[in-house]
């Protein structure tokens, strides 16, 4: 029987070994468990986006996501250079359960906040749509396959306008 980690925080992965975490979450969860194809999960946008990363305080990564903004994002949130793209959403299957997820969407919310963006658009798994519900994520236009999954889009305003 394993042991749920201990306390955690998120942080932006700034740090080589950092994003080297994240990319190991994102391979652990969506390459492994959902088998999306290696050559799918990463992107030219793994350049230049904010991405964030759960730990526990020995160091152990539990958890990443990512944050396109700018042209990067103009693809998914329908071009408005306000909006930001909550993408690569992952949580290590022993840390589930433990808010990390929501703690990952925080961070992300806060790194948006600071890019002085409106509001955080992604693109949920259907099965995970109640989640984001439940942190002020509202759902609008129809269901889409993306790496043969249902998902839709959703969006939460951040700040006021």
């Amino acid at each position: 029987m394993t042991s749920a980690p201990a306390a955690y925080s998120t942080r932006r992965a700034v740090e080589e070994s950092d994003l080297q975490a994240c990319f190991q979450v994102r391979k652990e969860v969506f390459v492994g468990e959902q088998n999306v194809p290696e050559e799918l999960e990463y992107d030219a946008h793994d350049a230049t986006a904010v991405h964030v990363l759960a730990v526990t305080a020995d160091g152990a990564a539990l958890g990443t996501g990512r944050l396109l903004h700018g042209a990067d994002a103009a693809g998914k949130t329908g071009g408005d250079p306000a909006v930001g793209s909550l993408g690569r959403l992952a949580v290590s299957r022993e840390a589930r359960g433990l808010g990390v997820g929501a703690a990952l969407v925080r961070a992300i919310e806060d790194e948006a906040r600071a890019l002085g963006l409106a509001a955080v658009d992604l693109h949920a798994q259907t099965h995970a749509l109640g989640f984001y519900e439940r942190l002020g994520y509202v759902v609008y236009g129809p269901e889409f396959p993306d790496a043969g999954m249902p998902h839709r889009a959703m969006r939460r305003v951040i700040r006021p306008a």
